[in-house]
């Protein structure tokens, strides 16, 4: 029996009847790489049934301590079944995109049942009418609830019922798994006075790894290292507010070599800086297109992982967060680019000035049964709609494999994410590189995105916009003349408009390094 941290039980305490906590995704297989070259549905649950020992979250379900007195625990479930949690479904005729995506987003509409593990894997089958996905595909859309893992833990689930090569489906080996007993309610009562015992001695723990953060936070805002400038709350838009029960998904996949050239045109620039970018631009169109865009940039909460090294197989989250602008008030691509760019290394510095882990400790603080009944109360009166959010959508990016991969011997040929949604942020760009893809993969409230289509549209738009401005083209070669002058070389838009914002934009030159140029 294991408690979970305070941060994994929030998932729990947070979810109400319209926002189910889960996170999922969406890939796409071509059996034709099996055996036999088909895979039946008895194949995968015979291969999912022999890979359970890979993740601990396979078979551990929830156990809640009376009242919510303190976090729940997980324990091995004696009442584990495996068709219980692998489902089979199939598209009808045609079997086209759109199809699959309404389809996706009624599953993931859906709450897990918290009695149970909290997985729940649907193959769907009859994506022949795809573009550029061989006929006869089918597609794993897999969820899994945020108690149990977050982006990075999720990988490791995703390991364990992948292959680097098609192999044949064996008969599971035997496990070395025992199921456990419920606990007694006083045992659980008990362990909750305990803890509730040792709550002083955390907070104390804490706080004392706060201060020192929050000293080298002023020096560096004082120095001029880390601006406060940008930090404010979010503009409001139509995806900020009360969410309802249901759901739209969409995923727009790009060209990782064309992301990584758009990143190289900017010096200093992450692939991450470019997604950012993508979305800043495709939110920029698709709010003007609906005559919703906010003079002020929106802005997106960006996760960041904070496991250590021999953590990358823990369960739950270890995770914290940075809020960075989005530029949607900026018209040019490459300007936007720049002003990302310099936006998060602002924002990374101050999480780092803190300590992102820090952060992370204070969720353990958290009251449980008071969490719970803040998030019923927070739901049911609408509070978002009465408040400006703290951030606009949330963008999370998590590293796939650059081999392909194999389940039950069929190729992975995509792989897309999901992500929850919540009262106060409507949408979520969960982004996921396999191979040599990047996808966006978007969820949202169906009221407030009822053409996700669009959306998916200005994001394929603001991705082509980008690489034509950050991408300078290739003059051909001239003959060599003795006589020609030597001309300097033009540098590509993105890094011209990252030197014309160098100065304007806040945190990227501190008081120090400015001193010294005008001294020299």
């Amino acid at each position: 029996m294991e408690q979970l941290s305070g941060q994994d039980a929030s998932f729990v305490y947070f979810e109400t009847q319209n926002t189910p906590m889960h996170i999922g995704s969406v890939g796409i297989y071509d059996p034709s790489t099996a055996p036999g070259g088909k895979v039946r549905f008895k194949d995968i649950l015979r291969h999912i049934e022999g890979r359970l020992d890979g993740a601990r979250s396979f078979r551990q379900k929830l156990v809640r301590v009376p009242f919510d007195l303190d976090h729940p625990y997980w324990i091995e479930d004696p009442n584990f079944d495996i068709e219980y949690h692998v489902r089979h479904i199939a598209l009808p005729a045609p079997g086209d995109w759109r199809q699959l995506c309404i389809q996706v987003a009624r599953l993931h509409s859906r709450a897990l049942d918290l009695s149970k593990p909290l997985w729940e894997f649907w193959i769907v089958e009859g994506l022949d009418n795809i573009e550029g996905i061989p006929k006869g595909c089918f597609a794993l859309v897999s969820k899994v609830h945020h108690a149990a893992i977050d982006g990075m833990s999720g990988v490791e689930m995703s390991a364990a019922v992948h292959d680097l090569e098609p192999k044949p489906v064996k008969e599971p080996a035997r496990s070395s798994w025992t199921p456990e007993k419920d606990p007694q309610v006083g045992e659980l009562l008990f362990r909750s006075w305990l803890n509730s015992i040792r709550q002083p001695f955390r907070f104390a723990e804490t706080f004392a790894k706060t201060v020192p953060g929050i000293a080298r936070l002023a020096r560096e805002v004082s120095g001029g290292d880390v601006s406060l400038k940008g930090t404010r709350l979010a503009p409001n838009t139509l995806l900020n507010g009360r969410v309802g029960p249901h759901r739209v998904w969409d995923a727009v996949a790009l060209p990782l070599a064309d992301v990584r050239a758009i990143k190289d045109s900017l010096p200093g620039a992450t692939v991450n800086d470019v997604i950012l970018a993508v979305i800043g631009g495709g939110l920029r169109r698709y709010l003007m297109s609906r005559d919703a865009l906010p003079k002020e940039s929106l802005s997106a909460m960006a996760p960041i992982s904070v496991r250590a090294e021999g953590e990358k197989a823990a369960l739950g989250n270890l995770v914290s967060a940075m809020i960075v602008q989005l530029g949607t008030h900026i018209a040019d691509p490459a300007e936007r680019l720049a002003f990302i760019h310099n936006e998060a290394k602002n924002s990374k510095a101050m999480t780092n000035a803190v300590g992102a882990r820090t952060l992370t400790d204070y969720s353990q603080l958290i009251p449980p049964g008071l969490a719970g009944l803040g998030a019923r109360l927070y739901s049911r009166l609408g509070v978002a709609n009465a408040h400006a959010p703290i951030f606009n959508c949330v963008a999370t990016n998590v590293p796939g494999s650059r081999v392909p991969l194999y389940f039950a011997g069929a190729k992975m040929v995509k792989m897309m994410g999901l992500g929850p949604i919540f009262d106060g942020m409507g949408l979520i760009n969960a982004i996921y590189s396999y191979a040599d893809d990047i996808a966006i993969g978007f969820t949202s409230d169906r009221d407030m995105m009822p053409d996700p289509a669009n959306y998916a549209a200005a994001l394929r738009a603001s991705f082509e916009e980008l690489r034509a401005a950050a991408i300078a083209p290739v003059a051909p070669k001239a003959a060599k003349s003795p006589r020609a002058p030597t001309r300097a070389r033009t540098p590509p838009p993105a890094a011209r408009a990252a030197k014309a914002s160098a100065g304007r934009s806040p945190g990227t030159v501190s008081k120090t390094a400015r001193r010294k140029k005008e001294n020299a």
